[in-house]
Order: C-alpha cells, then sequence, then structure tokens
C-alpha cells in the first residue's frame, strides 16, 4: 500500500489532482499494483481525503498512549516531534498523522512507512512542500518502480 501512495505522490502533483474511485483503481492496476493494494490505498485515502484535524490541540505536552507507542517503531515519535517543534506540522497536523498511521493495515509502522505518511498528510492538506523536507521522507521510502 506504501508503494501506491509514494506512486500518487510522485505522479500528481497536487492531491485533489489524482483520479477518484474506480478510474484511479483501473490506472493503479495497469501500472502493475496488486488488487488488493489498491482497494487498501484507495480506501485509506478515501479517510484521509474526509479527515479533518482536530480543531483545538492542547499546547500543553503531548504524551503518546501505549498503543500509539507500540505500533509506531523506535524513531517515529521522535520525527514527529522535531517536525513539530521545527514548525513544519501544527498540533493538529499532528494528531491526523497519528490518526492514519495508526490506521495502516499490519502489526506495526516502521520509520520509512510513517514517513511516507507524514508526506501524504501534508500533501492532502495541500500544504507547502519543501524539497528538501520531500527527498527526507521519500529517502526510505520503497521505490514503487521496484515493485512491478
Amino acid at each position: 500500500m506504501i508503494d501506491i501512495l509514494v506512486y500518487l505522490f510522485e505522479n500528481y502533483s497536487d492531491f485533489p489532482a489524482h483520479p477518484e474511485g474506480g478510474s484511479l483503481a483501473r490506472k493503479l492496476s495497469a501500472v502493475g499494483f496488486d488488487e488488493l493494494e489498491i482497494g487498501a490505498a484507495l480506501e485509506w485515502l478515501a479517510v484521509l481525503r474526509q479527515s479533518s484535524a482536530p480543531a483545538f490541540v492542547s499546547q500543553g505536552m503531548r504524551v503518546f498512549t501505549e498503543a500509539e507507542q507500540e505500533q509506531l517503531e523506535e524513531g517515529c515519535l521522535d520525527f514527529l516531534v522535531f517536525l513539530e517543534r521545527a514548525g513544519r506540522v501544527t498540533g493538529p497536523v499532528r494528531e491526523l498523522i497519528l490518526d492514519r498511521a495508526l490506521d495502516l493495515p499490519g502489526q506495526s509502522v516502521s520509520l520509512e512507512r510513517f514517513k511516507v505518511i507524514v508526506l501524504m498528510v501534508l500533501w492532502s492538506r495541500e500544504q507547502e512542500l519543501d524539497p528538501l523536507i520531500v527527498e527526507e521522507l521519500l529517502s526510505d521510502a520503497v521505490d514503487p518502480a521496484a515493485c512491478h
């Protein structure tokens, strides 16, 4: 599924530009992605599209839950805190990133997968993405071309 998300980011300049539903599924299938992966990615994207960042997030210290700490592998939460302190994500966007990361299928989320989730949330919010940030977020991601 992560490969599909990276593919979409690399092939569509902005989030609303990608086709929806059946049309996108056909395009992804034609490129060679697995039908089950396509379905999971489209469902995940639909929830992201409909999600809104919480209107209010406390300015106090964020304590991560036990479930977040268990499901997100080492480095994920540190990376998220770094992005927030650097002003790249706000508290509400942080919460949306966590929500989307915890909704990934599978047991745990690696730092590489987590970076793709961060990228997808920022992309979906149509935030200006610094090329160096994009390079960092995609540096460890799986190359979609290598998956076909």
